[in-house]
């Protein structure tokens, strides 16, 4: 299954949860942001951005991945970013992928909200 399939029904959560401005790595909407990471130069562009209190959120699709390592540095800098601006990293996970997400963010101790997509 790919994750992009899941992008829409995360910006329908947004929208739903009062978030505004929002940005998403899909057509029909403005690309979020993409952020570098100064070690390697690897570029990150997350799934799904928005505003919600004034602050910008991350809202990442979190599916089980044999691209591991990158979906971790991914939410490892938008977590960091997120924390620097009094912001939130949200990890939307498909059905059969909650439990999963949820101890991946526990081994890798990266501070995130797991929502679960219906």
């Amino acid at each position: 299954m790919e994750k992009e399939l899941f992008i829409p029904q995360v910006v329908k959560w947004a929208q739903a949860h009062g978030f505004k401005e929002i940005q998403a790595n899909m057509e029909g909407y403005e690309t979020p942001k993409s952020y570098e990471r100064a070690a390697d130069n690897e570029k990150f562009i997350p799934d799904v951005t928005g505003v919600n209190m004034f602050n910008r959120h991350y809202l990442e699709v979190s599916m089980k991945t044999e691209h591991l390592r990158g979906s971790i540095s991914k939410w490892k800098l938008l977590s960091e970013l997120a924390g620097m601006k009094g912001a939130k990293l949200y990890l939307l996970a498909p059905r059969g992928h909650v439990r999963f997400t949820r101890e991946i963010i526990i081994q890798y101790n990266i501070p995130a909200e797991v929502i679960k997509l219906d």
